[in-house]
């Protein structure tokens, strides 16, 4: 389990202070990403001294009230299912409503879609066939082909944060998934989600909210790029903004 999070006392110097990452998910040694964040982490503040704190927030924790208020960003990594589907949709609610920086990648991404079409589009029953296969309303079902292992090439949306992020309009991604969105996906983009990027076949991979400081998902998992000794630019712009949010909080 992750020790509680404790407040740090007030600086009495001009030293920036480092700014707090939520990792909300069930951290597993069997879980490839959960093993590479960290590297990706040390990695930002050797190469870009960026000073981050990154706390894990078991889901069943993340459930509680303002669980993840306070941290400068909140990432809700890959390792569906989740042991609380309410603890990660409450964690991405925050950062969505509260405006902190937000990353979702792999199971954060299908969550984040989740959370947005029961909270924002008022379409309460829907489900995540990972969580609930017998639901009448399935947002989330298994994909034709799983892309578990796989690669691919993500065409992005022209002016869009994908791509002032990723700074290009394709990028080949790596993915470890079997589920996807299926449905309800116009309601989403007419309640204000922009879907940023596709695959070859035109399936959403990438989704945004425009407005919000920060506020991006993808269902590949930038975490797994390379060898974990150059974070991908998504992983980078997360960490950029915590450490701009934490400036300017006192």
């Amino acid at each position: 389990m992750t020790p509680a999070v404790q407040d740090s006392a007030p600086r009495q110097d001009s030293t920036p202070r480092a700014a707090r990452i939520a990792l909300v998910g069930d951290r597993s040694p069997n879980v490839a990403s959960h093993n590479r964040i960290p590297l990706l982490l040390d990695a930002l503040a050797t190469q870009d001294r960026l000073a981050l704190d990154a706390y894990w927030i078991p889901t069943e924790d993340a459930a509680e009230p303002d669980a993840v208020r306070g941290f400068d960003a909140v990432w809700v990594v890959p390792g569906s299912p989740y042991r609380s589907e309410a603890g990660a949709l409450a964690a991405i609610r925050t950062a969505r409503e509260d405006g902190v920086p937000f990353l979702g990648t792999c199971g954060g991404f299908q969550h984040t879609l989740l959370e947005y079409a029961r909270n924002v589009c008022g379409l309460t029953d829907v489900a995540h066939a990972e969580n609930d296969p017998d639901a009448d309303d399935l947002l989330l079902t298994p994909l034709a082909c799983s892309l578990v292992g796989h690669e691919g090439t993500v065409t992005i949306a022209a002016d869009s944060l994908a791509e002032s992020v990723v700074g290009a309009r394709t990028s080949v991604e790596r993915y470890h998934c079997s589920y996807g969105p299926s449905a309800h996906l116009d309601t989403l983009r007419a309640h204000g989600l922009r879907f940023s990027g596709e695959d070859e076949e035109g399936q959403v991979r990438m989704a945004e909210l425009p407005g919000h400081p920060f506020f991006l998902a993808s269902l590949f998992q930038p975490e797994l790029a390379g060898d974990g000794s150059r974070p991908h630019p998504i992983v980078r712009a997360l960490a950029r903004a915590a450490v701009h949010r934490a400036g300017g909080r006192h």
